[in-house]
């Protein structure tokens, strides 16, 4: 019961992370009203200025709390992006709105590695990427409560307070995370001899991150998938209501079920299968991620052609669904790649990898593309600017392809020495 607790916590601060994240997003088209800025300065703020801090603070955050109280700086990272929250709602300009995304980006850095590490420690190895796949959960329940709760409020009242709002229930739960999360033993659940403990310090466990080709790949690869994800997420209700016709309200109820149904399903099935098949053979961390994404990419396509709303959702469930089959398979397999005490900073190694391509490249991209064809005359740019993401699923699916040939070695290696 107490490991239910400690997930459930966790996973509402990731719910409460993501919302926040996902909510300039979410209230693109009444902030563009308010402050008068353009699709690329929109892409920069969720993208490229969020992205400096949430990527580089979370490596001396995540190695600090390899050392420390983890629960802590999970409590205290709460605290930090709420009060920014909060800040945004009282922007009275872009500048304003930058500096207090970067805040945001800041606090965040210290909720996900952490939280990671906690986890792995509080669930033995065959449950981990379960009870990863339910923390990982927090993504599509913040974004569909941010779309409902956040559309819901800006329709009714205005856009700043849904970030005001949001931002005093985070910090609330800041304190009650403290209160009631313990902070468990490294390693207490894994076997004394599958990490010898010793040498943890930062440049050791970095520079093991970076030469260790199953650890960079699953980064790259992991990248390539959200420069997508985050490339769509910031943009698709913009896109929505200028080239589909949505309306807010509408927004508030129906993406809200796509992005939480669709988003939420993938990552749960993906946990489940990944415990089954996991058993057998390591390749299944990669081989699923790559079929999945095959899968996604003509829906993606779908979605972004699709003449109205309604077909333009049912095609984004399928492709949503697909998408985060990755997310569980590259956190699990980090974290049962390292030693216990390596944990917290390879996780940290690894949001900053992918983050920064997809979180902090993504979104600039297609708000400068679609910035671009806008200046070169089409009248469909943001639709354009779509379309450009979807290369970017063939490099996902080939750099997991490799991962799955590079496990694959592994696994026979193992079987000729024992």
């Amino acid at each position: 019961m107490r490991r239910w607790l400690v997930l459930a916590m966790l996973t509402f601060v990731y719910v409460l992370n993501f919302l926040d994240r996902q909510l300039l997003g979410i209230l693109a088209k009444p902030i563009q009203d308010s402050l008068h800025i353009t699709d690329g300065q929109l892409g920069l703020i969720g993208g490229f200025y969020f992205a400096l801090f949430y990527c580089f603070i979370a490596v001396p955050v995540g190695w600090f709390a390899d050392k420390t109280n983890r629960v802590a700086i999970v409590s205290l990272a709460c605290a930090i992006w709420s009060g920014a929250t909060t800040a945004c709602g009282l922007a009275a300009s872009y500048p304003q709105l930058v500096a207090a995304r970067m805040v945001v980006g800041f606090g965040e850095a210290g909720g996900v590695p952490p939280s990671y590490a906690i986890i792995t420690d509080t669930y033995p190895p065959g449950r981990r990427a379960t009870a990863l796949s339910l923390y990982n959960l927090g993504p599509p329940i913040g974004a569909a409560l941010g779309i409902a709760f956040g559309g819901w409020i800006a329709a009714t009242f205005d856009w700043r307070r849904a970030f005001v709002a949001i931002g005093l229930v985070g910090m609330v739960t800041a304190i009650v995370v403290r209160l009631v999360v313990r902070e468990p033993v490294r390693g207490g659940l894994d076997p004394s001899s599958a990490h010898p403990q010793g040498g943890g310090v930062f440049w050791g466990t970095v520079r093991m991150f970076v030469t260790s080709p199953v650890l960079m790949l699953v980064a790259l690869a992991s990248g390539a998938t959200q420069f997508v994800t985050y490339g769509l997420g910031n943009f698709a209700v913009l896109f929505l209501m200028r080239e589909k016709g949505m309306r807010l309200e509408q927004v508030a109820i129906w993406y809200a079920l796509v992005v939480g149904v669709g988003m939420a399903a993938g990552i749960f099935a993906s946990g489940r299968i990944l415990d089954r098949l996991t058993r057998r053979s390591r390749v299944a961390y990669a081989a699923v991620p790559a079929v999945s994404l095959a899968g996604a990419l003509p829906f993606y396509l779908g979605f972004v052609w699709a003449p109205g709303w309604p077909l333009a959702l049912v095609l984004l469930a399928a492709a949503m669904l697909l998408n985060y089959f990755y997310l569980s398979a590259a956190v699990t397999l980090v974290q049962e790649e390292v030693r216990p005490d390596q944990r917290v900073l390879s996780g940290a190694l690894l949001l900053l990898i992918m983050n920064f391509i997809g979180l902090g490249l993504g979104p600039t991209w297609v708000g400068w593309a679609s910035d671009w064809f806008a200046a070169q005359g089409h009248a469909h740019a943001l639709q354009l600017a779509l379309y450009t993401l979807a290369p970017c699923y063939i490099v996902a699916i080939l750099l997991f392809a490799w991962l799955a040939r590079i496990l694959h070695r592994s696994n026979h290696s193992r079987k000729v020495v024992a």
